[in-house]
C-alpha cells in the first residue's frame, strides 16, 4: 500500500512509497481506510530534519497525525463498518508517569508519551491503519469533508478546557477574548470562543486572502497591526503565533484576572531588550495567569468532535485552501505562504 516517509532527523527525505507494509495486527483491533491527512508546521519540521523518531527497529517513519479514515472493521464493536474516525495522536508512556496513568496523557512529565507521525509510532499518511478502541474518535457523517481538522481542534478545546479551569479560580464571568495569530490553530480557538458567547477579536498580519472574511463570518471582529494598538482589555488572550513579541505583548495586554494561554512555540534565538520587572507588577498585582497548553486527552478529543459537529460546515471547509491526491504529495508538503489548511487526500 502507498504511505508518505521520512528518514528522521534526513532533511528532504520525504517519499511516497508503494510497497509499504499492511498495519501490523498489534497496533489495533481497529482497521481504517484513510481517507486524508491534513498537514501542518510540525511535518514540515519533521521533513527539514529537526525532529521526528521511527518505531522501534525501523529506519522510516511514516508522517501524519491529523487523520480520517473510514472503519473497515472493528472486531470491539466500538465503532461499525463505514463510520467516519480519527485516530488520537499521543500514546501514553509505558511507564506510565502519574498523568499518563490516568489517561491524562497530554500531560506528561517524563516526556516517554509516543506519538502517531511524530515519535516512535508510525502516523497516518497510508491507505490503510490500524488503532486501538480507546484511541479511536467516531466522528459525525456531517464531517465528511473536514474531518481531518479534528486534531487541530482537540488542541484549541484542551486550550479552552485549562483557560476555564483557571477562571473557576473565582467568580468569572469573561466578556471578551483576544485570539493571536489566524492559521488553523488561531481560526479554531476563535470559532470555540465564539461557541462561548464571547465578544471575539483576532490579529494577524494578512490584510487580504481568505483570513479577514474567515474572522467576520464567525460574527468576530479581524484586527492587523499590533497587540498593543488594540483598544481592549481582554478577559482572555489565546496566542497563536508563538512570536515572542506577539507574547510578550499579550502577556501584557490582558486585563485584570485575566487569563494568557500560550499554544503558539517559538523557535528562540531571539533576545528582545524588554522590562521584566514590569510585567511581573502587573501579573501579580492584577492576579493574571499565563500558561502553555499542548496536544490533548481523550476529553478534549471528544470535546473538539461535538465543536466541529456544531460549527457552521461551510466555514470549516472554507480552512482548507487546498486539497492535494496522494500522488502529487509533495505539493502538499511544499508551503505556499498563502494556504490555511493544506490536505493530503487519499481518496483522490
Amino acid at each position: 500500500m502507498r504511505a508518505v516517509t521520512v528518514t528522521p532527523g534526513v532533511p528532504d527525505s520525504l517519499r511516497l512509497t508503494d510497497d509499504w507494509p499492511e498495519p501490523a495486527a498489534e497496533e489495533g483491533a481497529i482497521l481504517v481506510e484513510a481517507l486524508a491527512v491534513g498537514v501542518c508546521g510540525t511535518d514540515q519540521e519533521i521533513i527539514e530534519g529537526h525532529y521526528g523518531e521511527a518505531p522501534p527497529g525501523q529506519q522510516q517513519l511514516v508522517l501524519g497525525h491529523e487523520s480520517l479514515g473510514r472503519v473497515l472493521e472493528d472486531p470491539s464493536g466500538t465503532l461499525r463498518p463505514g463510520d467516519l474516525v480519527a485516530g488520537v495522536v499521543r500514546h501514553p508512556d509505558p511507564v506510565p508517569c502519574p498523568n499518563c496513568a490516568v489517561d491524562e496523557w497530554d500531560m506528561c512529565r517524563n516526556g516517554q508519551y509516543t506519538e502517531h507521525g511524530i515519535k516512535g509510532l508510525p502516523g497516518f499518511a497510508r491507505d490503510r491503519w490500524r488503532v486501538q478502541p480507546k484511541f479511536a474518535v467516531g466522528l459525525d457523517p456531517v464531517l465528511a469533508p473536514v474531518g481531518m481538522l479534528l486534531e487541530p481542534a482537540s488542541v484549541v478545546a484542551k486550550a479552552w478546557d485549562h483557560i476555564e479551569r483557571i477562571g473557576n479560580r473565582a467568580e468569572w464571568k469573561p466578556q471578551t477574548a483576544l485570539v493571536t495569530g489566524a492559521g488553523p490553530i488561531g481560526l479554531l480557538a476563535a470559532l470555540l470562543a465564539t461557541q462561548r458567547e464571547l465578544s471575539v477579536h483576532v490579529l494577524d498580519r494578512a490584510t487580504t486572502g481568505p483570513k479577514p472574511d474567515l474572522v467576520r463570518a464567525l460574527g468576530a471582529t479581524y484586527h492587523t497591526g499590533t497587540v498593543d494598538e488594540l483598544d481592549l482589555d481582554p478577559d482572555v488572550v489565546v496566542e497563536c503565533t508563538g512570536a515572542p513579541v506577539v507574547v510578550l505583548d499579550a502577556m501584557c495586554k490582558v486585563g485584570p484576572a485575566g487569563i494568557v494561554c500560550l499554544t503558539g512555540v517559538s523557535s528562540g534565538g531571539r533576545t528582545i531588550d524588554f522590562d521584566a520587572g514590569a510585567l511581573n507588577r502587573a501579573l501579580v498585582l492584577e492576579n493574571n495567569v499565563v500558561f502553555g497548553s499542548v496536544n490533548a486527552n481523550r476529553r478534549h478529543w471528544n470535546q473538539a468532535a461535538d465543536a466541529l459537529a456544531r460549527a457552521d460546515q461551510s466555514w470549516l471547509n472554507s480552512l482548507i485552501t487546498r486539497r492535494v491526491p496522494v500522488r502529487e504529495y509533495a505539493q502538499a508538503y511544499t508551503p505556499t505562504g498563502e494556504d490555511i489548511k493544506v490536505v493530503l487526500d487519499f481518496a483522490a
